[in-house]
């Protein structure tokens, strides 16, 4: 494995894609091997670097939570707490009692999203006015992707320190990884690159900017190029030598699968989930990492604690994930991989269940299922329908918006009676209303 073999791989499934610009870095055998191609705006001579900041979406989550990790193993944190004994926005609530370890595994039960609230609205107004409510399942009992459980976090980070959560991240985490600091909103020294949306017909249209509010910043605001994301991912190595953030303890807790045993597992996304990272099983080991998705920009990192392989890749366009996909399937590396476009030995498309027709939510956000000549159709919120491709085992694919990859689902049936309860889609679990 070389620059040459990788930069000509990576150049070749870009151009396959429409992505206009892409990194790649692959730590192997010890070393760092890094290829770059494109340009950071479609229609320009600015070419992609190996400085390039790309937007990382929820790959910020690992280093809020890494910096959430650090205040445990300082003290000022219990990882099995009730929150609300630190919030008092939440105080005598119902999401006051979910501990920080549900929080980063997706285990608290919260809604999956923020309500659409007034610009500037801080995340302590929000706590105090919105996130008593937003418990949407039963906690500790099944994985539900939830953005909130972040905004938490990144809550408890800035009660426990008196910093806000930029300067707290900044501080305990960038700057002691030599990362200069990069976020896609707000004065930086580093501004993210652009954005792009493949359209159906092959278009290549530049999106205007990052939509994440500053609400937001805990769930999805970093910037970062591979090279960063390897460095960030050696510090949770148990061998490497260079600076760690916490000690080998704390950074197993961080994968250590939460859900084992849960009435849902993270369908759709990965294997396992644990107190920050997503799990990904192999034929050897199991690889630990997370996906992101930004406004036209695509985050990949993978990173196997034994041999200290990581592979990281970041793309400026929603069909992205194709390039990953490919990826994967062409690097010569069995990476830790659950796809997010095939499901696993499903056999014959069947007829869906006609018992799924319905409306499920999660928190604010609602799934309507219909029946349209023996077909059904999955609606989210005021969107139209796509038509689902129903398998055993109450699984299916839809069409995604955008891009060229469909979405993985399910239907959840109770354990005693049949009853079809739940749908989960992308992670996200919804119950039936």
């Amino acid at each position: 494995m070389d620059r040459r073999t990788l930069t000509d791989l990576l150049s070749r499934l870009a151009a396959v894609h429409s992505v206009p610009g892409a990194q790649l870095a692959v730590r192997w055998r010890g070393e760092v091997i890094t290829a770059e191609t494109g340009v950071e705006t479609s229609g320009t001579s600015r070419v992609v670097t190996a400085g390039s900041a790309f937007p990382v979406g929820s790959l910020t989550k690992p280093f809020t939570a890494t910096a959430a990790m650090m205040l445990v193993a300082d003290g000022d944190l219990e990882l099995d707490e009730p929150i609300g004994e630190y919030l008092r926005e939440v105080r005598g609530t119902a999401t006051g009692q979910v501990s920080l370890r549900w929080l980063l595994s997706h285990t608290a039960g919260l809604a999956a999203n923020v309500d659409e609230l007034p610009t500037g609205t801080t995340r302590r107004r929000w706590a105090g006015t919105r996130a008593g409510h937003a418990v949407a399942h039963q906690p500790g009992t099944a994985f539900s992707y939830a953005n909130t459980g972040y905004l938490l976090t990144g809550l408890l980070i800035e009660e426990v320190t008196g910093m806000g959560w930029r300067e707290a991240v900044q501080s305990m985490v960038l700057r002691p990884l030599d990362i200069k600091p990069s976020f896609v909103l707000g004065p930086v020294a580093r501004g993210p690159i652009t954005g792009h949306a493949v359209l159906r017909d092959g278009a290549v249209v530049p999106v205007a900017a990052q939509t994440v509010t500053a609400l937001e910043e805990p769930v999805a605001a970093l910037a970062a190029s591979a090279t960063d994301l390897v460095r960030f991912a050696e510090a949770h190595l148990p061998s490497h030598p260079g600076p760690g953030l916490l000690d080998p303890g704390r950074a197993k807790d961080m994968r250590r699968d939460e859900t084992a045993g849960l009435a849902a597992g993270p369908f759709g996304l990965a294997d396992g989930w644990g107190a920050g990272w997503s799990l990904y099983r192999s034929s050897g080991p199991e690889w630990f990492g997370h996906d992101g998705t930004g406004d036209g920009a695509w985050s990949h990192l993978r990173v196997e604690p034994d041999s200290g392989t990581v592979v990281a890749l970041l793309t400026n366009a929603n069909t992205g994930v194709d390039v990953w996909e490919a990826l994967v399937a062409e690097l010569g590396i069995e990476i830790g991989h659950h796809s997010m476009s095939r499901l696993v030995d499903p056999g014959d498309p069947v007829a869906g269940p006609t018992d799924a027709v319905g409306r499920y939510t999660n928190g604010s956000e609602s799934y309507t299922v219909t029946a349209d000549a023996g077909r059904l159709h999955l609606a989210a919120d005021a969107e139209p329908g796509a038509e689902l491709t129903c398998y055993d085992s109450d699984q299916f694919t839809t069409t995604a918006r955008t891009g060229t990859l469909p979405l993985l689902g399910r239907f959840l049936r109770h354990p005693g009676t049949g009853e079809i309860h739940s749908l989960q889609v992308t992670g996200r679990l919804a119950r039936r209303t």
